[in-house]
C-alpha cells in the first residue's frame, strides 16, 4: 500500500476531536493534513462550518486522495460547494458522536421549541453522502441505527426508509485511537498509606451524571468510610450545582477540585488514583475511562452504553454494576479492600486503543478507501 494523502476536515477542532485528529496525523504513515475551525458554537459549526471550510479548501488548493470528515460537518453542503474539485474524491465520515441519540441538555431551549431535529438530519444526510461511515464503538453504531427509523418516520411523507440500509451497508466500527503511552512518562507510585483515592476525570456536565457519582460518595462518607476524591475534568461557566455541593460536603476529603493545569498534572492524578466509579448517562466511547484504566485505576462501570466493551467478558461481573444501590455496595467493598491496580491494567486490556496498535488499522482501512 502506497502513501495516501488524507485531509481531515473538522469544524470543531478542540478537545477529543482535536486530540484524535492531531494524534493520527502524528502517527500515521500516510500524509495527513487537517482543515479545521475553532471548537466553539457547536450548533453554528454544524450549520455554517461547511461553508467556511469549503471556501478554505478551494483557496488552499488541497488535492487529497481521501477526505476524512467528522460528524460535526454538514457534508452535503461541503461537497456541493467543492464539487469542481471533490467529485471524484472518496469521503469517509467518522462519528465521534451523533445528534440522533445524543441526550439534550436540560438547559437547552431548542427541544421545547421543536427546532432540535435539524442537527440529526445533518448527520443523516452526511452519512448518506459519504462513501464510508465509521463509528467509534459498537454501542455508538447500534444506537444510531436504533434511533434512525423513528427519526425518519416522524416526517410527513417521503421518509426514505430504505436509505437506512444504504447507510448500514457502508458502516463499520473503528475504535478511537488514544495516545496512552504519553501517560507513561508521568507515572507515579500510589500512596498505600493514604486513604483510597477516588477519581472523577470527565466533563462537568449533566450527561456524565454527577448526581449519582457524588450521591454514592455522600452515602459512604456518611458511614464514616475513609477515602479521598480528586475531581478533574473540564468545567464551564455554568455547570451542575452538585459539584459545589460536593466540595462543601466532602470537605478535606477533596484533594483536588478543578481542571488540571496541563496534561502532566492530569496524568499524575490518573496514576495516583485507586478507584474510578463512572455514572455517565451518555458515552459513545469513553476516552477518559480508557485512560484511567490504562493507568491502573480500578474501574466501576455501568453495564450500559459503551462501557461493557472496555471490559473482557470474564471480568464484567467484577467491574460492572447494574444500578445505584449496587454501585454503592461495590464502591464500599473497593474502598475497604483496596488491592492495587486492576486486573485490566495488569493484563494491558486498554493497550489495544493506543495509537501503536490503532494506527496500522486506520492506515490499512483508509488505504482501501483511497485505492
Amino acid at each position: 500500500m502506497g502513501t495516501v494523502r488524507i485531509l481531515i476536515v473538522e469544524p470543531f477542532l478542540t478537545g477529543s476531536h482535536a486530540a484524535w485528529a492531531r494524534e493520527y496525523t502524528e502517527y500515521s504513515s500516510h500524509e495527513v493534513d487537517i482543515l479545521g475551525l475553532e471548537g466553539r458554537h457547536w450548533k453554528w459549526r454544524m450549520h455554517g462550518g461547511a461553508v467556511t471550510l469549503a471556501r478554505r479548501f478551494l483557496d488552499e488548493g488541497h488535492r487529497p486522495d481521501l477526505i476524512l470528515v467528522t460528524d460535526m460537518l454538514d457534508l452535503t453542503t461541503f461537497l456541493a460547494l467543492t464539487r469542481e474539485k471533490t467529485a471524484g474524491t472518496p469521503v469517509a465520515i467518522y462519528f465521534h458522536e451523533n445528534q440522533l441519540s445524543y441526550p439534550w441538555s436540560v438547559d437547552d431551549p431548542d427541544p421545547g421549541l421543536e427546532r432540535d431535529v435539524h442537527y440529526g438530519f445533518i448527520n443523516y444526510t452526511s452519512a448518506l453522502a459519504a462513501a464510508a461511515v465509521l463509528f467509534n464503538s459498537w454501542y455508538h453504531m447500534d444506537s444510531f441505527f436504533s434511533e434512525l427509523p423513528g427519526f425518519l418516520a416522524a416526517f410527513p411523507d417521503h421518509n426514505e426508509p430504505d436509505s437506512i440500509e444504504t447507510i448500514r451497508e457502508k458502516s463499520s466500527v473503528l475504535p478511537l485511537g488514544v495516545d496512552l503511552t504519553a501517560l507513561d512518562r508521568y507515572r507515579t507510585e500510589r500512596d498505600s498509606d493514604s486513604p483510597p483515592l477516588i477519581l472523577w476525570n470527565h466533563r462537568w456536565e449533566y450527561d456524565k451524571n454527577p448526581d449519582d457519582f457524588f450521591g454514592a460518595l455522600f452515602v459512604l462518607a456518611g458511614e464514616g468510610l475513609e477515602f479521598e476524591i480528586a475531581v478533574l475534568g473540564e468545567s464551564f461557566t455554568k455547570y451542575p450545582p452538585i459539584f459545589d455541593e460536593a466540595k462543601r460536603r466532602l470537605g478535606e476529603q477533596v484533594v483536588h477540585f478543578g481542571y488540571a493545569k496541563d496534561f502532566a498534572e492530569y496524568a499524575r492524578w490518573l496514576w495516583r488514583a485507586d478507584i474510578l466509579p463512572v455514572t455517565s448517562n451518555h458515552d459513545f466511547f469513553g476516552a477518559s475511562t480508557v485512560q484511567a484504566i490504562y493507568c491502573g485505576c480500578v474501574p466501576l462501570l455501568p453495564n450500559r452504553l459503551s462501557f461493557p466493551g472496555h471490559v473482557p467478558e470474564a471480568l464484567r461481573e467484577k467491574y460492572l454494576y447494574e444500578d445505584q444501590p449496587q454501585l454503592i455496595e461495590r464502591l464500599r467493598d473497593m474502598i475497604l479492600g483496596r488491592d492495587g491496580p486492576s486486573e485490566l491494567a495488569v493484563a494491558g486490556f486498554a493497550d489495544r486503543y493506543d495509537w501503536s496498535v490503532m494506527t496500522s488499522q486506520y492506515d490499512r482501512l483508509f488505504g482501501t478507501f483511497a485505492g
